[in-house]
């Protein structure tokens, strides 16, 4: 982590600048998905252990921002889509922001232990160990397989909640982290797709830089393929269900079309029309996510209301 390209600004950190260090759209993500894990979970919570919890995780997540703002600050100066955040921008100091996230994961941790379980608080602690350490620190400037490896981090939160309503780690909880970890590759490369001259500059070794974007197609396709039986198999689990399942593969359909579609494209044609085909997949994918873990809550509710789907297989 290298410091020379972050401006001095002189500017006082306000209270949202140290929002922003929490890197808010990430965190919502985790936030969402651990509440699933939570909710589709077979044990009921109490409300208020599940709400300081959820907010915990939350903590977690954002710590886990804040140290990867801090260490990668050089980087976040170079590429066009980062320049202007905390500390690259010099709003906020790099030791500031080691600080805060240090002293956030500390405190994450420990009341999640003592509000849910030290299963849940465990695996919050691996999880910002893996974003800030394994992928921040190691995986991100060393390997083109970073998203591949380092998508762990993003695919913990439902596990996570999972284990503060039961204590324990399940076959759905593990299909859900499966989700996420195969979702994030083709997820990050469509975006890399367009996005490559800011990873080329800053020296980030993404798949575009390292292999070339027919290979990252190439990748795209398969980690796509590889992800539909994942995201499938959830639909014969007790958290799944025939509504799940029909959505499911509509949204697979989808995104499937959008890999192969991207997988197809010359790159002449690509830098013509601005990426647009790479763009529209990449928000795809946004939603493809979304709905999934949406569709668990809604076949949870309606299990709420004591319609037993379990033996739905059965009526196809």
């Amino acid at each position: 982590m290298a410091d020379a390209s972050v401006i001095e600004t002189g500017h006082e950190a306000d209270f949202g600048d140290y929002v922003a260090l929490l890197k808010p759209r990430v965190m919502s993500l985790v936030v969402f998905t651990a509440l699933v894990g939570l909710l589709v979970a077979p044990v009921s919570v109490n409300p208020v252990i599940g709400f300081a919890s959820i907010l915990f995780i939350a903590i977690g997540g954002g710590a886990s921002g804040a140290l990867n703002m801090w260490w990668d600050a050089d980087i976040d100066a170079v590429m066009k889509r980062t320049q202007g955040r905390p500390v690259p921008s010099g709003r906020v100091t790099g030791n500031n922001a080691m600080i805060f996230g240090l002293w956030l994961s500390v405190i994450a941790v420990l009341m999640l232990g003592l509000t849910a379980n030290y299963l849940a608080a465990g695996l919050l602690a691996f999880t910002i160990f893996f974003y800030a350490v394994v992928y921040t620190m190691w995986l991100k400037r060393s390997t083109p397989q970073n998203i591949v490896i380092g998508g762990a981090a993003g695919a913990f939160p439902p596990m996570i909640g999972w284990a503060v309503a039961t204590g324990s780690v399940g076959i759905e909880s593990i299909l859900m982290f499966a989700l996420i970890f195969m979702w994030t590759p083709p997820h990050f490369w469509a975006l890399a797709l367009f996005m490559n001259q800011d990873y080329s500059k800053a020296g980030v070794p993404m798949l575009t830089v390292t292999h070339g974007k027919r290979v990252t197609r190439n990748h795209i396709l398969v980690y796509t393929i590889a992800l539909v039986p994942f995201a499938l198999a959830i639909a014969f689990t007790s958290i799944g269900g025939p509504l799940y399942f029909a959505v499911s593969l509509v949204l697979n359909a989808l995104f499937l079309k959008g890999a192969y579609d991207i997988w197809k494209r010359q790159e002449e044609q690509a830098e013509t029309d601005n990426y647009a085909t790479e763009r529209k997949v990449f928000r795809i994918s946004l939603y493809y996510l979304f709905l999934h873990f949406a569709l668990l809550l809604v076949e949870a509710t309606v299990k709420g209301f004591g319609y037993n789907m379990a033996a739905w297989p059965q009526w196809i």
